[in-house]
């Protein structure tokens, strides 16, 4: 339940509280659903974050910093404009529902103070951010909604704001005990899904927990339960919400958040939580910078994987071809022959004879052969097109081999990009890949006008072996690259054998055989041959390691290595600490 109603409600009073009287320094917009503000409140920086995403819309306090792109949009210009070092004089959450308003005190252009709202409403992919004039009317908003869209209420710049469509729920902050048993027993069927339609902002997650904690069962109907005593024990619990606390993030096995909560949920068996007393917004922080990060690297992922995907069914069908191709030109040596052998009986060959059945004097025992002719050549032309049949099976055969021997190095190009793309954490990894292949011409550069900003590189992966021995493995080319290149002569380094793999460096002169193994089970992991029984690891010191020239990043030829047999093991990879992902 990351922004129902319930968990607005809690942000709505620690923003309250956190950034009253602040003043607005800098509005940022790094994505186009997104606005950040930097408000300077009682002695903190703050970072306030409003998105309108359709699958994350949320506000919150957050630590992460976007940076915003070279030109600001316009409703970023505009909320600058009408926001800047304004005073935030309230945060509320309207009717108990998804819509938070924020007003903002500034000076308008002719010098006297007004007051404007943003107005932020959660309500999936109709979610939006508007900014509000003292008048009540629209400034602008993140998403303009006109008569095409929807016909009950539009949101363009000048004209007077509404809020969205009042679906007749009662505000769990003002109803009453009596309110709620009337409006319980009119709705009737299950105490959960009454509940949920009863109260403003419950979501089904938040009306089982109200269940669980009037002790009634979800299932229980409204016609076989005491409605005034359930209704009275839900007012109670609904005027004591606001003091629980502390707000809870779930963790699936390997850390990851799965989900965020106001407070403990006594319905659910919450096994892996992480609390929070700081607060609501350091818990959904967590909870949206983990989702959002593997949102976005997914969606930009998925892009290059297709990409990849179809080079790499190119490359193997150009193999294909070539191999066809050399397999035909295997019968030149036949053609030479047959002309050689023509042209020493020509003496005894006439012009007409569909076949010339002649002595084979390349066989042991001079067996005769018969060669087709064409009947409307001469016995020396026939010679000729045999000579010049050979003459095109040996072009195309070293014509064949160097396009297959190119295709087959493109292809293992594409297949270390593929692995790489499959151990991309980051987004300055990806930009790493796709500069990499843009490049290498597999994908189109985006045309712009703007000078990119200079990014500072990716980093490898480090861990920690049970001996305490730094292990840094490579994600992509120009990570192995980076790390091989600049390691110690006496440091080991691993990698998978003949195959896409990563760069494994042990930061140590003395490898003890513990750390070897841990080393050698992260080269097995993050290559290729993650899923294979075994995969052959080479292990040589970085002294024994060169580049040759004109070759692409992270292609390394090695000599003295020693050949672990390792079988991947993911259980065992997550036992080795991870420092730095």
């Amino acid at each position: 339940m990351p922004m129902d109603g319930v968990m607005l409600g809690f942000v709505a009073r620690e923003l309250d509280a956190k950034l009253k009287d602040g003043r607005v320094d800098r509005v940022i917009q790094p994505e186009r659903d997104e606005i950040h503000l930097l408000i300077r409140a009682q002695g903190v920086n703050h970072r306030l974050v409003l998105s309108a995403s359709a699958n994350a819309a949320r506000i919150h306090l957050s630590e992460h910093a976007k940076t915003g792109p070279m030109e600001p949009p316009m409703f970023c210009m505009l909320l600058r404009k009408y926001l800047g070092s304004g005073r935030v004089q309230a945060v509320r959450r309207i009717g108990g529902d998804r819509i938070l308003e924020i007003d903002v005190s500034a000076l308008s252009e002719l010098g006297d103070p007004v007051t404007r709202t943003i107005v932020i409403e959660i309500m999936g992919r109709h979610s939006n951010i508007i900014l509000r004039s003292d008048s009540g009317r629209i400034i602008d908003a993140a998403r303009h909604i006109g008569e095409d869209i929807s016909r009950v209420r539009q949101v363009l710049p000048g004209l007077p704001y509404s809020y969205p469509p009042s679906q007749g729920k009662l505000n769990p902050e003002t109803a009453s005990a009596a309110e709620i048993a009337v409006r319980l027993a009119q709705t009737g069927g299950k105490l959960d899904k009454a509940i949920g339609a009863c109260i403003a902002g419950f979501s089904p997650q938040a009306a089982r927990e109200a269940c669980a904690r009037i002790g009634l069962d979800t299932i229980a109907l409204i016609s076989e339960i005491d409605v005034e005593a359930a209704a009275d024990a839900l007012h109670r619990y609904l005027a004591a919400m606001p003091a629980m606390g502390p707000c809870v993030l779930c963790l699936t096995e390997d850390g990851t958040p799965s989900d965020v909560y106001p407070f403990a949920q006594s319905h659910l068996p919450l096994e892996r939580v992480q609390a929070y007393p700081a607060g609501p917004s350091a818990a959904l922080d967590a909870y949206f910078y983990e989702r959002d990060r593997r949102d976005r690297m997914n969606q930009r992922a998925s892009s290059l994987a297709h990409t990849l995907k179809n080079h790499i069914e190119r490359c193997e069908k150009k193999i294909a071809i070539q191999n066809e191709a050399l397999a035909g030109a295997a019968r030149m040596e036949e053609y030479r022959q047959k002309g050689e052998l023509i042209q020493a009986n020509l003496y005894r060959l006439k012009k007409g004879e569909p076949v010339a059945r002649v002595e084979n004097f390349y066989a042991e025992d001079y067996a005769p052969i018969d060669i087709q002719m064409d009947v409307s050549l001469s016995p020396a032309q026939n010679a000729q097109r045999y000579f010049k049949l050979y003459q095109k099976a040996r072009g195309a055969r070293t014509l064949a081999a160097e396009q297959k021997a190119k295709a087959e190095q493109e292809l293992d190009y594409l297949e270390q990009m593929e692995d790489d793309l499959r151990k991309c954490t980051d987004a300055q990894g990806l930009s790493e890949l796709r500069a990499m292949l843009e490049k290498s011409g597999h994908v189109r550069k985006v045309a712009t006008k703007m000078k990119p900003r200079k990014e500072a590189p990716s980093q490898p992966m480090k861990f920690l072996s049970s001996d305490g021995i730094e292990i840094e493995v490579g994600k992509n080319a120009l990570q192995n690259e980076r790390l091989t290149m600049g390691a110690k002569g006496d440091e080991l380094w691993l990698h998978a054998q003949k195959m896409p793999g990563s760069h494994v460096l042990v930061h140590s002169v003395s490898v003890p055989e513990t750390t070897l193994m841990e080393a050698a089970m992260l080269a097995a992991y993050y290559s290729k041959g993650v899923r294979s029984a075994q995969v052959p690891i080479d292990a040589t010191l970085r002294r024994h390691i060169k580049k040759p020239g004109g070759t692409p990043a992270g292609f390394v030829i090695y000599t003295h290595q020693r050949t672990l047999y390792i079988t991947p093991d993911e259980s065992a990879v997550k036992q080795i600490k991870c420092i730095r992902e």
